[in-house]
């Protein structure tokens, strides 16, 4: 495992860090670890959403198709249980 080291950092913000750390039942270092893997698991997680924010995965379908399916649908069900449909 490697060791990284921090300089300078301001005694207050070392002293909440250390609060946040006793509140969770975590020493510092543990509190730390757990901060930097979060951020790393942000940034991996933004890489697979920008991969695949652009993409049009199997589909042509418009917003105004599926809700238009999904009123009709609801309709037809509300019909055969004899209740008046509200729609959209």
């Amino acid at each position: 495992m490697v060791a990284l080291q921090i300089r300078d950092v301001p005694e207050d913000l070392r002293d909440k860090l250390a609060a946040i750390a006793s509140e969770r039942g975590q020493s510092l270092q543990a509190y730390l670890i757990d901060l930097v893997r979060d951020e790393v698991r942000r940034r991996d997680n933004l890489a697979v959403l920008q991969r695949f924010s652009g993409a049009s995965y199997g589909t042509a379908l418009a917003k105004s198709d599926v809700l238009d399916t999904l009123d009709a649908g609801r309709a037809e069900r509300d019909s055969g249980l004899g209740v008046q449909g509200g729609g959209r």
